[in-house]
């Protein structure tokens, strides 16, 4: 203790003297004002630069150092030689005459070398190639380990030191014996497992498995499939592969980002703190309602009406209810141009749409097609109105008159707002609001739909919209396109006066100058010209906005990442996959979930389904087999369902008990709730507690809910763990959804400790083994 005590205390003092140079260096920069745009430009990054690993150094802080290997290697490490070498020495009296001597590796959160002795590193990052064997040595491969040992800290005190002998000469000579004394132990992970939950989930940088590590660092460069059952730390995997990643493809994943989705906001708020306790900041948490900038899901769906809207039948209602917005005037439209009269009619429009409908483009960037056609036949129009003799081909006005005409028709407000109104510039907002919220435009885009599905999709239009509405928004946005013309207009307009302000700036300044010096300038002075032009003094009033990665691309409906990662991916509909493939290109990508807890109707029942539309076969497959979160009674119990399920399924290997086998308690309607409020009342000890009711029956807990007491429906703890579980009417979940023994199963596998089932009605017959 008093060895490690040292070491730890000397990576400390290094990881200070890095947070002290960082500060000072981001001091610096935030001082330095004014100058070039590159200078501008540089001090950006340097400020993104030095706070990104301040954050990165205050994130390892907590267990800063966790972990050594001793290897036979024939050799010891300098670094070690020189900071820790009454350790070294003393462990080396140990060794035998004749053995091997040690080399030891330290690893940790991040990387630190020792600047005083050749940069030799002091602890690698446990995201090094060096530091794999940490993770990967068994009793049975040790690959050169004799030793792993754990080192627990709290703030900066070594609490706690397991040792596990990989080597059974080197455990002999060390007078140990035995799994429990040390030999293959697997005492820090069991310490990690039973520990009490928080409410938030932990990094287990300390104690990734064999299988969990080749998932992490795998190199497989298109989709790649986790699939693990409950408890086999899937969520945990895919976000330090996340971490893995941005460490060994800095370069490529700082630029484009990198994006993980999941289920729900109580699920992004539960993993929150994984990537920054690993000193990973710059990547963007969303769920797919939140996907699309500017619009957040609060609204919910019915079960058939979100089935819907995840199916791709969709896309042929969104594709009518656009060109539903092309009109044809059912009656000649009269309008009054410079005292003389025009008129848009039937003829002229179905043409101008005709013409706009073949150029293939979306309806926003076709519109210009439509604008141009109707305005030259009104403008022929009114040339044979003002008298032009058109009989022998040729017009009294010339091509300068016409084009004139034109353009003063496209800035008469009449005659732009009648065609604004056959073919409008439109929002995906405007075009899903009012194809919801009018039965007879949805009649007329969806007629493919059954009335009754047709029931399920009509709602008021309140500005409210839910998850399901996200990926349809996403796809209107590709059939609507953005035509920034007039945008792009502006800022060359503002660029222009902005250019014309600055120039009269340095007008003055030269004009201000004293007279003898306008009459015969001396070369020697220097004059406000010959500093600065117009352009660079123009780009110094512009106000930049300094923003990370993950904050532009939030932003951004059109960003590409380097890399994404979807957890709880069975729920994702066919609507979803294509919003997702949309912002990955490159189709890099982690998918995680588990296909026997799909509870959306519109959720993934194979992922052969929803991804070989997109890659093909270039998907891979790994499996995560360990259970490590659920004990083997309820794994037991949740087997039952699993089995209903799929039969051919095999659940997920539990590596615990807990010597609390799961209880049910049959109630009456009346006893329900105050059996639910004392069976959470016996939970006195640390951790957290959990009910989860079918979702009409959640009000009627609410009030239980408090700092470690959570009442959820079973779309909210997906993805989620708690010490002790209370299951209220699974029957009632059953009769919830088309997939409610989906919702079952996740629900019987959310705890870590016990289980409790509350019932009025009878018990499931899949639950026989409670009864």
């Amino acid at each position: 203790m008093e060895q490690e005590q040292e070491y730890l205390s000397v990576l400390y003092q290094r990881l200070d003297d890095m947070r002290d140079y960082a500060n000072n260096r981001l001091r610096t920069v935030l001082l330095e004002t004014g100058g070039t745009p590159q200078a501008r430009s540089e001090r950006e990054s340097f400020n993104a630069l030095y706070t990104e690993d301040l954050a990165k150094y205050d994130a390892a802080e907590h267990g800063l150092c966790f972990g050594r290997i001793d290897l036979n290697d024939g050799a010891i490490s300098s670094d070690l030689q020189a900071v820790a070498s009454d350790a070294v020495s003393s462990d080396l009296q140990a060794v035998p005459s004749g053995a091997q001597p040690t080399e030891y590796r330290y690893i940790g959160r991040l990387g630190i070398l020792d600047e005083k002795d050749d940069y030799e590193t002091l602890l690698l990052d446990w995201r090094a190639p060096m530091a794999r064997p940490f993770y990967l040595s068994t009793t049975a491969t040790p690959d050169g380990v004799t030793r792993r040992r754990h080192i627990r800290s709290r703030n900066r005190t070594v609490t706690a030191i397991n040792d596990e002998y990989l080597d059974l000469e080197a455990a002999h000579r060390a007078g140990v014996t035995g799994a429990d004394g040390g030999v293959g132990s697997e005492s820090a992970l069991l310490a990690a497992l039973n520990a009490a939950r928080t409410g938030h989930m932990n990094d287990i940088v300390e104690t990734i498995q064999h299988e969990q590590d080749a998932i992490i660092r795998s190199e497989h460069k298109s989709v790649l499939v986790v699939q693990g059952g409950p408890g086999t730390g899937k969520t945990a995997v895919a976000l330090h592969r996340a971490a893995f990643l941005l460490y060994t493809y800095r370069q490529q994943l700082a630029k484009a980002g990198v994006l993980i989705i999941g289920p729900n906001a109580t699920f992004l708020d539960y993993i929150g703190q994984v990537l920054p306790s690993l000193g990973e900041t710059g990547v963007l948490l969303s769920t797919i309602g939140d996907l699309y900038p500017g619009v957040k899901a609060t609204r919910e769906d019915s079960l058939r009406g979100g089935e819907i809207k995840g199916s791709l039948d969709i896309l042929d209602v969104l594709k009518q209810a656009v060109r539903d917005r092309q009109e044809i005037p059912s009656e000649p439209i009269r309008l009054t141009f410079d005292g003389y009269p025009v008129t848009l009619d039937r003829k002229i429009t179905t043409r101008a749409r005709g013409r706009a409908r073949s150029s293939r483009r979306p309806h926003n960037l076709a519109r210009p097609i439509f604008v141009s056609s109707v305005l030259d036949a009104l403008t022929e129009q009114l040339a044979q109105t003002m008298g032009a003799d058109l009989s022998g081909g040729q017009s009294l006005l010339s091509r300068t008159d016409l084009a004139e005409i034109r353009d003063e028709m496209r800035a008469d407000a009449a005659i732009a707002a009648a065609i604004g109104a056959l073919w409008p510039i439109l929002s995906p907002q405007d075009v899903l609001a009012d194809l919801l919220a009018d039965p007879k435009r949805l009649d007329r885009a969806a007629s493919g739909l059954t009335p009754a599905d047709r029931d399920e999709l009509v709602r008021p239009d309140n500005g409210e919209y839910s998850a399901a509405d996200a990926p349809l928004l996403d796809e209107l946005a590709e059939l609507l396109g953005v035509d920034d013309a007039e945008e792009r207009e502006r800022a060359r307009r503002r660029w222009r006066t902005q250019l014309a302000e600055a120039q009269d700036a340095l007008d003055i300044l030269t004009g201000s100058a004293p007279q003898d010096l306008e009459d015969d300038l001396d070369p020697e002075i220097l004059m406000a010209y010959d500093l600065i032009d117009a352009s660079q003094l123009a780009e110094r009033q512009n106000v930049r906005a300094s923003q990370t990665t993950a904050e532009r691309a939030a932003g951004d409906r059109t960003w590409t990442y380097g890399h994404v990662i979807v957890d709880e991916a069975q729920e994702l509909s066919e609507m979803a996959w294509r919003m997702v493939m949309r912002r990955i290109p490159n189709r890099w990508i982690t998918v995680v979930g588990d296909v026997a807890q799909t509870g959306d109707p519109a959720g993934a029942s194979s992922w052969q389904t929803m991804l070989e539309p997109y890659v093909a076969k270039r998907w891979k497959l790994t499996e995560l087999t360990v259970n490590y979160r659920t004990p083997a009674e309820i794994m037991d119990i949740a087997a039952d369902v699993l089995t209903v399920i799929d039969p051919t399924a095999a659940a997920p290997r539990s590596v615990r008990d807990s010597g609390q086998p799961p209880r049910a308690y049959a109630v009456s309607t009346s006893q329900l709730r105050s059996e639910v409020a004392r069976l959470v009342a016996t939970e006195t000890g640390p951790g957290t507690t959990a009910v989860i009711a079918p979702h009409e029956l959640v009000p009627e807990f609410a009030e239980l809910a408090g700092e470690s007491v959570r009442v959820l429906t079973v779309h909210d703890v997906k993805g989620l763990e708690f010490d002790a579980v209370y299951l209220v009417e699974p029957t009632q979940i059953l009769r919830e959804s088309p997939r409610g023994l989906n919702d079952l199963y996740v629900a019987l596998t959310r705890a870590t400790q016990r289980l409790g089932v509350i019932h009025t009605e009878d018990l499931p017959p899949v639950l026989h083994a409670l009864a």
